[in-house]
């Protein structure tokens, strides 16, 4: 299972995660993921089981994971599984490539922005650049909801990997993807 949700991780890289809210649209192309097998995956929010806090990764694929990270940041998660069975990519970093303006206006609404390219330099400022809030849990990735995943257009770039960060277990599975040498991939 690991495998698959790997292989989906690394072709969402290069693909353009863009929101639609009142205050203009922003679109990210995604540099940086790390995949989560659900029940497989000690290291998983769904390893345990189903709950109310991780019910949007059971399923259906193809729609938002959002959740509060130690009651501070909100990250958000692209579910790739079949229904029922849970599985999450970790969206870490992202380049805006359109509604620079809007980023900045929002990450600078939430604290100090140093570059364009830490606009989503990270699962945390990816969330507030792109203008994704807790409201979004389970929202489809079509548009229909403001929210669209739009595949990588063209080859699949040099990919790299590695563990995942911020886990105390499961860290020797090099589920953490990213696109080798992009400025705007999390430190």
């Amino acid at each position: 299972m690991l495998d698959k949700v790997a292989a989906r991780a690394r072709g969402l890289l290069g693909a353009h995660l863009s929101v639609e809210r009142d205050d203009g649209r922003v679109t990210a192309r995604i540099m940086e993921v790390e995949a989560y097998g659900g029940g497989f995956d000690p290291g998983s929010h769904a390893y345990r089981g189903p709950s109310a806090r991780n019910a949007a990764m059971f399923g259906p694929p193809l729609h938002a994971y959002v959740y509060r990270h130690m009651g501070l940041h909100t990250c958000f998660n692209v579910v790739v599984a079949v229904d029922g069975t849970p599985t999450g990519v970790l969206i870490r970093a992202g380049e805006i490539v359109e509604g620079l303006e809007a980023a900045r206006a929002r990450r600078s609404a939430k604290g100090r922005t140093r570059s364009d390219n830490d606009l989503a330099a990270g699962p945390a400022r990816l969330t507030v650049a792109l203008g994704i809030t807790l409201a979004d849990v389970g929202a489809p990735l079509d548009g229909s909801t403001g929210i669209t995943l739009t595949p990588r257009p063209g080859p699949e770039p040099t990919i790299a990997s590695g563990p995942r960060i911020g886990l105390g277990k499961a860290t020797d599975f090099p589920l953490r993807f990213w696109i080798e040498g992009d400025p705007s991939v999390s430190r």
